[in-house]
C-alpha cells in the first residue's frame, strides 16, 4: 500500500446520514424555514441538494433556483459543484449588499 493512501472502512456507511440545512435572510422569510435536517444515502453536490428539495417542497423553486442565492458548506462559501456529505451544514442565503 502506497503511503497516504489509506483505506477507510467506514466510507460506505459514512455517506448516509443527516445534513443540516440553513436559510438566512429573505430566503428565510420567503421559505418560512430556518433549519431543516435532511437524510441522504450519498454525498451530492450542492446543485444536485437544491433540486431534492425543490422536489420535496416544489412551491420552493422560484428561490432555491435564483442564480444570486449564495451557499457556506461548514461555514465556508462553495460553489454549487461542491460535494455534501453526511454530517455537513449547509447555508443558504440571498446576496449581502452594504451601503
Amino acid at each position: 500500500m502506497a503511503v497516504g493512501s489509506e483505506i477507510n472502512s467506514n466510507d460506505a456507511v459514512s455517506s448516509a446520514g443527516k445534513v443540516e440545512l440553513l436559510f438566512f435572510g429573505q430566503l428565510k422569510e420567503r421559505l418560512k424555514c430556518s433549519k431543516l435536517s435532511l437524510e441522504i444515502t450519498q454525498p451530492l453536490t450542492i446543485s444536485e441538494l437544491k433540486l431534492r428539495l425543490v422536489s420535496q417542497y416544489p412551491h420552493w423553486q422560484p428561490w432555491l433556483e435564483e442564480r444570486e442565492l449564495l451557499a457556506a458548506l461548514n461555514q465556508t462559501m462553495s460553489s454549487s459543484d461542491e460535494i455534501v456529505k453526511a454530517g455537513d451544514e449547509l447555508a443558504f442565503f440571498p446576496p449581502v449588499t452594504g451601503g
